[in-house]
């Protein structure tokens, strides 16, 4: 069942038309948008299948452009006078079922005189219309379908529009928490490494840090007296840190070696 129905007058901006159509048909799907030519197959009954389509729409939309009303018929009169004009006819139907009807004024179309109008339709003069102009189509094309999708909310359940715009958002909130996640672990590994050795003050919170040290350590006030010694390659190098208010005394003493007698 279409929603829309895309209404039209031989002879007056057909070009028009079908742009709307197929940008309607891509955005929503070809099966909601009604369009004479090329919603009808082959060897259906044309009358039967323009009723039933705009019977079934939510909404009906009236391409007109500048010779809309003055477009003849085959008998050289305005078709809009003609007894059998469908295009009147379609939207004659629109407006008894209460249905969505927008005017799509084309190019240089003004608001329609309800003096020009037969009776039975003079009430799409005041129906509130969107502009179309070939100049603008992208914009103006986005435009009527930014507002059929948000009056008709079946519409806006399947706008392929929408979805891409939504799957877009995520994967730019997705990159962008990788990326957080990515700086928050560079940071970590940076002062891991930054830590790793050697004696100082870190920026922070950290303060004094001494890494990994061979002896006991002295960070405060007051002396420190260190006595290694000496076995093998293991000094056993101590020292003090802080404020250098005290001293250090070292004694580097060798292992006396074993007499003769002694072994």
């Amino acid at each position: 069942m279409p929603d829309v129905f895309v209404n039209y007058r031989t002879g007056d901006e057909e070009t028009a038309a079908a742009m709307i159509d197929r940008e309607l048909a891509r955005r929503f799907g070809r099966e909601r948008i009604f369009f004479a030519s090329a919603s009808i197959e082959p060897g259906r009954r044309y009358p039967a299948e323009l009723v039933d389509a705009v019977e079934e729409c939510q909404a009906l939309l009236a391409v007109i452009g500048p010779r809309w009303p003055d477009v003849p018929g085959s008998d050289g009169r305005p078709a809009l006078e003609a007894e059998l004009d469908w295009t009147r006819r379609e939207i004659e139907t629109a407006l008894g079922r209460g249905v969505l009807v927008i005017p799509v004024l084309v190019g240089r179309a003004t608001r329609i005189d309800p003096d020009v109008l037969p009776g039975n339709i003079r009430e799409l003069a005041d129906c509130q219309y969107k502009r179309f102009d070939h100049r603008n189509s992208e914009s103006d094309l986005k435009a009527l379908g930014d507002a059929l999708a948000r009056l008709l909310p079946e519409l806006g359940e399947v706008d392929s529009d929408a979805r891409a715009a939504r799957e877009r958002a995520e994967e730019t909130s997705r990159k962008q928490a990788e990326g957080e996640r990515g700086h928050t672990r560079m940071r970590t590994r940076d002062v891991k490494q930054r830590v790793r050795s050697g004696i100082g003050n870190l920026n922070g919170d950290l303060g004094t840090y001494i890494s990994e040290p061979q002896g006991p350590v002295n960070t405060g006030r007051g002396h420190q007296y260190n006595a290694p010694h000496f076995e093998g390659e293991n000094t056993g190098v101590q020292y003090t840190a802080g404020d250098n208010s005290g001293t250090v005394h070292q004694r580097f003493e060798r292992e006396r070696r074993r007499s003769d007698d002694e072994r």
